[in-house]
């Protein structure tokens, strides 16, 4: 198992960090985007934040334009769009590549180590239906897949973009790792 927690990132406002911080905490990391069709999802995914951040939940926004340039903003509009829009608190990270060659090392050890998403089959065939070209197998999606990690920093199960942080399927997951 790679170590995750110092893998060098950087938060939304520029600031050198890793994961250090949130070492035995259950973590939900997400590649957002502002101008996305999923984007909605911030407000689910907040309410989640609010509720389970007391017992150990951290949710990490990665904002990546990897799919038809969803996310072109820059670190301090995006803050502001999320901030003013949906009211986010839970933490933002700097705009990274989330597949192809310049995927960022982080994402690199999430699809390594969780390369199937629970529900992955009906967004894939969504998006071949409208004409729009996909990742390969294992590689993220699009905007809006979610890792989950343990306490221990294991990868534990991975989400495809249109399950939405209310569904029973992710919320009983992260119940279960809190539990841990």
């Amino acid at each position: 198992m790679t170590d995750i927690y110092h893998i060098p990132l950087k938060r939304i406002d520029g600031t050198p960090t890793t994961l250090e911080a949130f070492k035995g905490k259950v973590l939900l990391a997400v590649n957002v985007a502002s101008k996305c069709g999923l984007t909605p999802q911030y407000e689910s995914l907040e309410t989640l934040y609010r509720e389970k951040h007391g017992d150990g939940l951290e949710i990490l926004g990665f904002p990546a334009n990897n799919f038809l340039g969803q996310e072109p903003g820059t670190e301090n509009e995006i803050a502001t769009f999320c901030s003013t829009t949906y009211d986010v608190t839970f933490p933002l990270f700097t705009k990274i590549s989330v597949v192809g060659d310049d995927k960022h090392p982080l994402y690199d050890v999430f699809t390594q180590a969780q390369p199937e998403a629970v529900s992955a089959g009906p967004m894939r065939e969504r998006l071949e239906k409208f004409g729009i070209p996909v990742s390969p197998k294992g590689e993220v999606l699009w905007n809006f897949e979610k890792f989950l990690i343990g306490r221990n920093g294991e990868i534990v199960e991975r989400f495809a973009p249109d399950v939405t942080a209310d569904d029973p399927r992710l919320v009983a997951a992260i119940e279960r790792e809190l539990a841990k």
